[in-house]
């Protein structure tokens, strides 16, 4: 039976020529018949050649990947067969099925080869496949034990010729994780034994699957879980699990449509006992009990429901029953996959934000299985027919309960919940119903609806030319001088003025304590509705200023700056009508001015244009809080200008009516979701324009011309729908305390004049609410303690959002945010920051904060941390670091520092060597060489020193260690680390950035550990293991045993080397450790289940080098053995990646006091030479960014009152971490951005606690800790403690003199006593005989007994 462990080039035609003759038989090469081929079955290479030309065939509908490999290397492929292959379908289903997961029942493999074919093929000829995958995501999966199946044998029915079980030998379908604990004795089957179950674990995890097919041979049946139970019974016993109507649903759904399964009675002939199945289904459990089945581990740990499937009572069949059997179950496949869209199905959103929230529980009143909602709030919950009560909860958010949910047969109802989060972040209200649920929003009250039918509104709708908009700016600051001042911040190309009109009660001034709020528009010359609208907004505000409240209130209390033509020259060549046109976008010196800002990923190699830098140089003189920049229209265009990646491309521009916010390109400029830190307040600040526009608010903004388009609530992040390089709005972001979003108004960008009355009624509501909304999040003062006065440029940072904000020169704040609690601190140099936790509710709370200054008195006063400048590095050097944190610093050396290094070759360990003793030799100032230990085999560990006084101890100075070849297999980390010390070596003099840092730090390159690994590895050899140990067959990175005498002898040479020369005897402040075979940074632990103390900040350092990196950020690493890995951020816990014991990272935080974190370069552990310059260009900023950031966090010092350095004192960090002084009482410790806790324990002194924040892009915050002699003991005061001890003494002397005196006469006593004994010898031995009866009457047990012991020591004895 089926279910028969448990563990706890296309470019070479000849090489393809194959394939094609294969596909032309299948029909899934272009041209071919479109007949099947079900005279044969396909092997391995034969099978992977078909689908790779499928995928190739039908691009735009398959992708081919490996979920992992096989034991013996084989890929287990997954073709994906959907309208968006390889990206995420939000409110898609995914389906899969699964086949020939026992590698001897072949007619699943087979038929699934079909499947695949029909798909494809019919997707726009068959009207039910193409309904299927616009609404399904389909992933077949042919064969998941292929290893097996090349040792089955066609023609075996019973599975006696073997082929069954995996290469290991193993069954895969007993080998999933169970929810019944094994029984004693029981196999234990380890994860090497079952790679092909152990991908698939992962592969279900990481994806929401809703339904799933599990197809198997040797009867004719539908399963269902569960397949086993608590009591183990063989056969007969029901194990119901809590979804047994819809699971029996599914299993229907399949047999009914299969002509031999709906029978019931299969009639094998290998079945004596003529097993009958009602309707053709069974519990998996009643038939036969399996443990470690992957039926119900998908339904318990994936939530997807699968069902186990055995079509065949052969197991493999001859071919000739291959279209008979395919014809049997072509329907049923389909059928099945239809029953993904049953039940619920809809979104979970937040109230607020109005983005979906992920994670969410979603629960059925009665039925005990929970499911969760995907990345983007979006749900499946496949249900029977019926009646339900649905309650949806997530953290943070209130529950919801939509009661009397009717379910019907067909497709699911749809059901959307909106959460509003525990702290209310909006006081508007969302209705939800329930069938085809619809959102209503009420934003205005009766009464304002009374209020505005009164106001003024603009009687002006015309298009206005440049001439025709001087005049009306004029008129209006003519018209209303006590509340507009007209200036111009510049001239375009052809020197029209860039005009803003400000609106304010004290026009022209900056308010302390009042915020500055910007609207831009017109930005791209024939994209005029913004400009109209802000020319209608001034009307607006200026009319009814003193007579509507609204607009009194908002004038009186924010200063107003509006812009309504950035590019009046393009306007003036633009036409009235224009839909979609180019003419007018550019400046008259055909440049988009929104393509012509600096950028943080990309070089803007663009001439900044005169309008580019007249916003750049207003927007630097003014603290704006908020800003929207107003587009409209939508076209596709190809840009002349070399603009990055743009250069050739058609693109589609963001322009018609949605909210898009930042930020607006990514690293890789591709299209992603790029988040800000700010990305909540954004996604706010995005909604509470877009939802007093109906049309936007609905996400359909422009139905008639692109359908296809769909915004939820009308908002988006600008790189998740296109990549926008040298945007405004993300320079407003990064380079001012200025959160700016853009607002695509309409589907045309030139409208007739006859329509602008209707786009003023549908965004009047929007741009009042959107100025309302400067003033949410927190504000005030930073300022002096002693004087009271301001202080200018003071930086505001909210914990865990890594974006600063700074005081303007009044002093004055003010800081977006969403409602919630935060941990807010304000800094600034010659100041000891605050810190405060400040609760944000709906309109913004005032927190002023008072610094006191640093000064000398400090040091001598009880509370010793003061900032000591002679610590610190020179202030040329702190803006080195300041300028380096930034993205352009570090592009900017880059581009500065270049350096032709030929990476076109690998080193072996006499060329490596030879390199190593080069560099010394050439540069003998800045170098030294030393070997660290040998290998086995007696090859040197080399360590290259870097410096400006290699050699000497500098104890102020941080220390780095770049340490590469852990793993000889996996060599690019020392070539890239060869190829970096040559970088700092040859620009050391040359370049003042790197001659700076090598002077202010102490580099330790080792670039091989293990040399002879190293020798027997072979270029090319991506996944081979050879190379990877030592020559003794010991991986090193599991030999940091301990740091004891007996744990060093039993350490490899190459491990003691470097535990005892390298990390035990440098005292490092970071440790950078380069490997291979993914893309990604780990940090400690690699022990499993351990609890990581410091894990805020061995996270950030491991973050900081991805963030630099190109690709490693995106978490995407796509190595062949797991093409669908995601790790966030691409960062992860060693331990949550690959644990393992006794790794090199986990004992240099342990017994080194170092943090250190694994960087894994490429997928390739030794790729080809010719990847080595890609790889280094890849590296090149993260490497350099770690010799920044080893200059941050916390230095300082700790002394006694006169000064004296105090060594090993014990610095603990959050009451956690604990590092400890030098020899010369110097400390350094990286840690986190934020706020810390410091601790200073001296033996002898007394204890010192400080409060420091650490700033992201900082040099480090310099402490000097001044510790006092502890005049106590015991916690009393020294004298007491001295007086009583005194008088103790005393006493103790006058007892002892008593004693003493008792004991003489007592000895006289014991004297005669023995005397006597000796006279008496027959009375001595019948007092023995008495005393060891027990007598009370023994001579010695009173009279001649020694009194030293009492009866309460011997009490104290017993106890122990």
């Amino acid at each position: 039976m089926a279910r028969s462990g448990r563990r706890r080039g296309w470019c070479d035609g000849a090489r393809w020529l194959p394939a094609v003759t294969l596909f032309c038989a299948l029909a899934l090469w272009p041209g071919c018949t479109g007949a099947l081929d079900t005279s044969r079955y396909y092997h391995y290479e034969e099978l992977t050649e078909l689908l790779r030309a499928a995928a190739a065939a039908h691009g735009s509908m398959a992708r081919l990947f490996s979920i992992g490999q096989s034991a013996e290397n084989r890929s287990l492929w997954v073709m994906e067969i959907s309208t968006t292959p390889g990206r995420p379908s939000p409110g898609k289903p995914k389906f899969k099925y699964v086949g020939n997961m026992h590698g001897d029942e072949t007619v699943s493999r087979q038929v699934l080869v079909y499947l695949i074919q029909y798909l494809l093929e019919g997707y726009g000829r068959d009207g039910r496949v193409e309904r299927l995958l616009n609404g399904t995501d389909v992933y077949i999966m042919p064969s998941m034990n292929p290893d097996g199946f090349e040792r089955s044998r066609e023609g075996d029915c019973a599975g006696e010729q073997g082929g069954r079980s995996n290469a290991r030998n193993k069954d895969l379908n007993r080998c999933f994780s169970d929810q019944f604990e094994p029984e004693a004795g029981e196999e234990v089957v380890e994860d090497e034994d079952v790679p092909e179950v152990v991908a698939m674990e992962r592969w279900i995890k990481e994806n929401k699957f809703v339904a799933s097919g599990n197809l198997h041979g040797g009867s004719v049946v539908a399963s269902y879980p569960y397949d086993d139970s608590r009591t183990r019974t063989s056969v007969g016993y029901y194990s119901k699990c809590p979804d047994d109507e819809v699971f029996k649903y599914l299993a229907k759904s399949y047999a009914s449509k299969h002509p031999v399964m709906k029978i019931g009675m299969p009639n094998c002939s290998n079945d004596s006992s003529g097993e009958i199945f009602k309707d053709g289904i069974t519990n998996g459990a009643k038939w036969y009990d399996v443990r470690g089945g992957m039926q119900d581990y998908n339904y318990l740990q994936g939530d997807c429901f699968e069902i186990t499937l055995e079509l065949t009572c052969c197991k493999y069949p001859p071919a000739s029953a291959l279209h008979s059997e395919w014809e049997n179950n072509r329907d049923a496949l389909l059928n099945l996959m239809e029953q993904v869209h049953i039940g619920i199905a809809g979104f979970v959103i937040d109230a607020v934000f109005g983005s979906g929230i992920s994670n969410a529980t979603i629960v059925v009143a009665g039925i005990d299985h929970n499911i969760t909602t995907g990345n983007f709030g979006d749900f499946h919950r496949l249900l029977v027919p019926g009646i339900y009560n649905v309650t949806v909860v997530a953290q943070g958010y209130m529950p919801v309960t939509i009661f009397d949910i009717e379910v019907l047969e067909g497709p699911a109802t749809q059901l959307n919940f909106t959460l509003q989060p525990l702290v209310a972040a909006d006081n508007h209200t969302f209705e939800t119903t329930t069938a085809f649920t619809e959102f209503r929003t009420h934003n205005v009250s009766e009464a304002e609806d009374e209020h505005q039918s009164k106001a003024i509104e603009p009687a002006n709708f015309r298009h206005h030319n440049y001439a025709d908009m001087e005049i009306l700016l004029r008129k209006y600051a003519t018209d209303y001088p006590a509340i507009t001042h007209l200036h111009t911040v510049g001239k375009s190309v052809e020197q029209r003025n860039l005009y803003v009109m400000e609106i304010s009660d004290n026009p022209g001034i900056h308010e302390m304590g009042e915020p500055e709020f910007k609207y831009i528009g017109n930005m791209h010359g024939n994209e005029v509705v913004g400009r109209e609208l802000l020319l209608n907004l001034i009307e607006y505000l200026c009319n009814n200023y003193g007579t509507d409240p609204e607009v009194t209130s908002l004038v009186n209390k924010t200063r107003i700056h509006i812009m309504p033509s950035m590019n009046p020259d393009g306007y003036e060549v633009s036409t009235e009508g224009d839909v979609s046109g180019v003419v007018g976008r550019n400046n008259s010196n055909n440049f988009d001015l929104n393509r012509n800002f600096p950028d943080q990923f990309f070089k803007i190699s663009d001439p900044q244009q005169p309008e580019t830098s007249a916003v750049m140089d207003w927007l630097q003189k003014i603290p704006f809080v908020l800003s929207a920049n107003l587009h409209g229209g939508r076209l596709q265009v190809r840009n002349p200008h070399q603009n990055c990646f743009w250069l050739a491309k058609v693109i589609r521009i963001k322009e018609m009516s949605e909210l898009p916010y930042p930020y607006d390109d990514d690293k890789e400029g591709i299209i992603v979701y790029s988040k800000s830190p700010d990305d909540a307040i954004f996604k706010q600040l995005a909604l509470s324009f877009a939802k007093e526009n109906s049309p936007m608010f609905e996400g359909h903004p422009c139905k008639d011309m692109y359908p296809e388009e769909y915004f939820p609530q009308g908002i988006t992040n600008g790189a998740h729908w296109y990549n926008v390089p040298g945007g405004m709005q993300d320079w407003n972001y990064l380079h001012t305390n200025c959160f700016e979003v853009t607002i695509e108004l309409g589907c045309v960008k030139f409208p007739f004049a006859k329509d602008l009355p209707k786009y003023w009624k549908q965004n009047k509501r929007s741009l009042l609410q959107f100025i309302k909304q400067v003033h949410k999040g927190m504000k005030g003062f930073v300022l002096d303690a002693t004087n009271r006065k301001a202080i200018y440029n003071a930086t505001i940072v909210v914990a865990e959002v890594n974006h600063p904000v700074r005081s303007a020169k009044d002093g004055d704040y003010w800081r977006l945010l969403v409602p919630g609690v935060y941990k807010i601190t304000a800094s600034a140099p010659g100041y000891i920051p605050m810190t405060r936790n400040v609760t944000v509710v709906e309109e913004a709370v005032e927190v002023n904060f008072t610094l006191s200054r640093v000064t000398d008195d400090d040091v001598n006063s009880r509370d010793r941390g003061t900032i000591n400048s002679s610590a610190e590095p020179g202030e040329e050097f702190q803006q080195l670091v300041r300028s380096l944190s930034s993205e352009e610093g570090l592009k900017n050396l880059i581009s500065s520092a270049r350096v032709d290094l030929s990476l076109d070759r690998y080193h072996d360990y006499k060329d490596l060597s030879e390199a190593l003793r080069g560099l010394h030799s050439n540069y003998p100032t800045i170098t030294n060489l030393d070997s660290l230990g040998q290998s086995v085999e007696v090859r040197q560990i080399w360590a290259l020193e870097i410096s400006d006084k290699p050699g000497t101890k500098e104890p102020k100075e941080p220390k780095i260690k770049f340490v590469a070849g852990v793993h000889g297999n996996a060599p690019v980390g020392t070539e890239l680390l060869l190829a970096f010390a040559e970088f700092l070596c040859i620009l050391y003099g040359k370049n003042q950035a790197i001659t700076k840092l090598i002077e202010e730090t102490k580099i330790v390159i080792v670039p091989s550990v293990n040399p002879d690994g190293r020798e027997i590895s072979q270029e090319g050899q991506c996944m081979s293991k050879v190379g990877l140990t030592n020559v003794n067959g010991k991986d090193l990175d599991t030999d940091f045993i301990g740091n004891s005498s007996e744990q060093f002898s039993e350490m490899q040479p190459e491990t003691r080397g470097i535990v005892k020369n390298l990390i035990l005897n440098q005292g490092f402040t970071l440790s950078v450790v380069l490997d291979g075979g993914s893309l990604l940074a780990t940090y400690p632990y690699d022990k499993p289940v351990q609890t990581v103390a410091n894990e805020e900040t061995l996270k950030y350092l491991a973050t900081v080098y991805s963030n630099n990196h190109p690709k490693m950020h995106l978490g995407h690493p796509g190595c062949p053995n797991n093409t669908d890995e995601n790790v966030p951020g691409g960062v992860v816990r060693g331990a949550q990646w690959h644990g393992h014991m006794h790794s090199m990272k986990d004992f240099s935080v342990t017994y080194g006091h170092c943090p250190e974190i694994t960087v894994y370069t490429g997928c390739c552990n030794f790729p080809h030479a010719k990847d080595l310059a890609t790889i280094w260009r890849d590296n090149k900023k993260s490497l350099l960014r770690m010799l920044v950031e080893v200059h941050k966090g916390l230095r300082g010092m700790v002394t006694d009152t006169a000064g004296n350095p105090i060594s090993k004192v014990n610095i603990i960090l959050n009451e956690g971490v604990k590092v400890l002084t030098s020899e010369a009482g110097y400390f350094h410790v990286l840690l986190s951005p934020g706020p810390h806790h410091i601790d200073a324990l001296a033996a002898g002194y007394q204890h010192q606690r400080k409060q420091v924040f650490v700033s992201s892009y900082e040099a480090a915050t310099s402490l000097v800790i001044v510790v006092e002699l502890d005049n106590k003991l015991l916690g009393l005061p020294r004298e007491l403690v001295v007086t009583a001890a005194g008088a103790t003494l005393s006493a103790i002397l006058v007892t002892a003199c008593i004693v003493w005196c008792v004991c003489s006469i007592k000895s006289n006593h014991q004297k005669d006593g023995f005397h006597r004994l000796r006279q008496h010898r027959d009375e001595y031995e019948d007092e023995i005989r008495m005393m060891s009866m027990g007598s009370k009457k023994s001579l010695l047990s009173s009279e001649f007994q020694d009194e030293t012991e009492s009866d309460e020591d011997t009490l104290y004895v017993n106890k122990h």
